[in-house]
C-alpha cells in the first residue's frame, strides 16, 4: 500500500469542516449549483480563465443523469437526419477535441448497422458520406461496406435472415462519470472549491437579486452547513433545474420535460459481439448493443418521465421494448429477462416542446435568466458538453465585467489524460482492442494505482484520496464502474471495498454495513424484476 503524493487536481473530501469553512470565507466570482458533466465542465472552464469558482452538489459528482447516460461521444450522425448541419459540425469537432485531452475517456469504438435492401444500404452510405466530409473525418476512419458474406464472417451473430450487408463506421465510447470526474480534478486544479453531498437549501437575495446559497450535509451524523457568497450564480442542476428555480421565485414555472432512459446489462457470452451493433427498435428508434468486456449492454428507451426521481423505476415494458430489438436483430438466442445481470436509468433533462414526441425533443442547451439573475442551463449532449460550458463561461465573465485569462481548453488535458489516443488499425476495426481495465478507467494515473496493488482496495485508495468518494457506492458505481459492468453486478467486490473505505474514512463496523447495506438494497431495487425473475426460475 502507498500514500499518493498530493497533487493540485486531487479530491479528498474528508475533511470536510474544513471544506465547509473555505467555503463561506470567501467571495466567489461564481456558483455553479450541480456536479454533473456540465457543472463540473463550468467549473473547469470559468476557473481556467481565472474566475474564482464554488462547485456544490446535493450528491456525488455525476450522481445524476452523468453517470447513466449510454456512454457514446457521438459524432451527430442522427442530427443529419433532422437536417441540424449547425450541430453535427460541433458534435464532430467535439468529439476530436475529447480524443485530444482525455483519450482514455474518449476511444474510438468499431460501429456496425446492419442493412436489409440495397435502397437502405444506399441512404446511409450518403448520409456517412456527407457527415465525414462536415465531420473531416480522416481517411482511415472512415466507413467501410460489407456485403452479406462479409457480415456471416466478421460479426456472425448480427448477420441476421434478410439483411444484405452492413456499414462500419467509428464512434466513441466513454466512461460519463469519469469524465465528469475527470473535468472537476481538472478545476480544482484551478482553485475551485468543491463540497458534495451538501444540497443547496435556500437561496439568498439581497435588493432581489441572488447574493448566495446555504447548503447543507445530508451525511449521516454531520450537521454542517455555510451561507457561500458569489456574484453570478449558475444553476446547472439537470433533471433539478426547476427545483433550484423554484428556489430563486416560488412561482416560477417549469421549463423542462424529463424523459427517462434505461440500460440493460447481460453477459457478453449470451450475446457475443465484438463491435458495437445498431439495432432498429419495433418503433423504428435507434437503440445499440454495446460489447465491453465480459458484458454486453443494451439501450437505450426514451419516454417522457413526469416524476422527479433519483433512481426512476425499470417497467416491464422497457426490458421488453429492449429484449425485443434484440431478437428482432440478432441470429442468436431470445434473451429473456433472467438474463439480465444489471441495470441503469437515468432522466434527461430536456427543454419542453409542447406536441413532440421524446424523441424529436431537441438536445440543443438553453440558458434562462431567473428573476434573482441566476442562469439556469437545460438540455445539450454529453458530446458537446464543452463547448456548451464554454458558452455560458462567456456569459458569466460578461456579467462579472472582468476579462478572462487565455485558457486553452481544447488543448490541455484533464485529469488522467496525458496519454496516446486509441489508433484506428485492423485491429480496432475488429473490436479486438485488449481490455486493460486500470488503463481504461485512470488513463495516465494507471501506473500509480498497479503500483499500489492494482486491486479493489488499491483502486478504493484512489477514488478516496485523489477522487472525492465518500461512501460506498460512490466507488461501486461510478469510480470503478463495478455495478454496471462486472458480470456480477460488483458485488463480490462490494466487501473488500468496504473494508478499505471504512479504514480511510474511519467507519465503524455499523457504518461499514450500513454502507454495504445500502449498496445491496440499490442493486436490488435497480434489478428487482430480474432477480425476481431469476429466483422463479430457480424455483422451478
Amino acid at each position: 500500500m502507498t500514500v499518493p503524493s498530493p497533487r493540485a487536481e486531487d479530491l479528498d473530501f474528508r475533511d470536510r469542516a474544513r471544506i465547509f469553512a473555505d467555503l463561506e470565507a470567501e467571495t466567489f466570482d461564481l456558483i455553479v449549483i450541480g456536479a454533473g458533466i456540465t457543472g463540473a465542465g463550468l467549473a473547469r472552464a470559468a476557473s481556467a480563465r481565472g474566475a474564482s469558482v464554488a462547485l456544490i452538489e446535493a450528491a456525488d459528482l455525476a450522481g445524476g443523469t452523468s453517470s447513466r447516460s449510454s456512454k457514446m461521444i457521438h459524432g451527430g450522425l442522427r442530427y443529419l437526419a433532422q437536417g441540424d448541419v449547425a450541430l453535427v459540425k460541433e458534435a464532430s469537432t467535439e468529439r476530436q477535441i475529447l480524443r485530444r485531452i482525455a483519450p482514455h475517456l474518449a476511444r474510438f469504438t468499431p460501429f456496425l448497422l446492419p442493412t436489409r435492401s440495397p435502397a437502405g444500404m444506399a441512404k446511409f452510405r450518403a448520409a456517412m458520406w456527407a457527415f465525414e466530409k462536415l465531420g473531416k473525418v480522416p481517411p482511415n476512419e472512415r466507413h467501410e461496406v460489407w456485403n452479406a458474406k462479409d457480415l456471416a464472417a466478421r460479426e456472425p451473430v448480427a448477420a441476421k435472415e434478410g439483411t444484405n450487408g452492413a456499414v462500419l463506421y467509428f464512434e466513441f465510447l466513454t466512461d460519463d462519470a469519469r469524465l465528469t470526474l475527470a473535468n472537476a480534478r481538472s478545476a480544482a486544479a484551478d482553485g475551485t472549491k468543491i463540497i458534495t453531498y451538501a444540497p443547496v437549501t435556500k437561496i439568498e437575495l439581497k435588493d432581489g437579486r441572488a447574493i448566495g446559497v446555504h447548503c447543507e450535509s445530508t451525511l449521516d451524523g454531520e450537521s454542517l452547513g455555510a451561507f457561500v457568497r458569489g456574484r453570478v450564480i449558475v444553476n446547472a442542476a439537470g433533471p433539478w433545474v426547476d427545483a433550484i428555480r423554484a428556489l430563486e421565485m416560488a412561482d416560477e414555472k417549469p421549463r423542462l420535460s424529463l424523459t427517462k432512459g434505461i440500460h440493460l446489462v447481460i453477459p457478453h457470452e449470451k450475446l457475443p459481439l465484438t463491435r458495437t451493433v445498431l439495432m432498429s427498435a419495433a418503433d423504428k428508434r435507434p437503440v445499440f448493443a454495446v460489447p465491453r468486456g465480459d458484458v454486453t449492454y443494451l439501450g437505450t428507451t426514451d419516454t417522457f418521465y413526469p416524476e422527479l426521481k433519483a433512481w426512476p423505476e425499470i417497467d416491464s415494458e422497457d426490458v421488453d421494448y429492449l429484449l425485443q430489438a434484440a431478437t428482432l436483430s440478432f441470429c442468436s438466442d431470445p434473451l429473456e429477462t433472467r438474463d439480465i445481470v444489471s441495470s441503469w436509468t437515468g432522466v434527461r433533462p430536456l427543454v419542453a416542446q409542447a406536441g413532440k414526441k421524446p424523441s424529436e425533443i431537441s438536445r440543443r442547451d438553453e440558458v434562462w435568466t431567473g428573476p434573482g439573475g441566476i442562469l439556469s442551463i437545460a438540455g445539450g449532449k454529453l458530446t458537446a458538453y464543452r463547448k456548451m460550458v464554454e458558452r455560458v463561461a462567456d456569459s458569466v465573465f460578461e456579467i462579472l465585467g472582468k476579462n478572462s485569462r487565455e485558457a486553452a481548453s481544447e488543448d490541455a488535458p484533464l485529469a488522467g489524460g496525458d496519454v496516446a489516443p486509441t489508433v484506428i488499425d485492423d485491429a480496432a476495426k475488429a473490436g479486438k482492442r485488449p481490455i486493460d481495465r486500470l488503463a481504461d478507467l485512470y488513463g495516465s494515473e494507471a501506473p500509480d494505482v498497479k503500483a499500489d496493488g492494482g486491486d479493489v482496495a488499491a483502486e478504493v485508495r484512489q477514488a478516496v484520496h485523489r477522487e472525492g468518494a465518500l461512501r460506498l457506492e460512490d466507488y461501486w458505481m461510478r469510480r470503478g464502474a463495478r455495478a454496471f459492468f462486472d458480470p456480477d453486478a460488483g458485488i463480490a467486490a462490494l466487501p473488500p471495498a468496504s473494508i478499505e473505505m471504512a479504514r480511510l474514512l474511519g467507519w465503524n463496523e455499523a457504518k461499514r454495513q450500513a454502507e454495504l447495506d445500502a449498496c445491496h438494497h440499490r442493486h436490488e431495487e435497480n434489478n428487482a424484476l430480474f432477480l425476481q425473475a431469476r429466483k422463479k426460475e430457480e424455483e422451478l
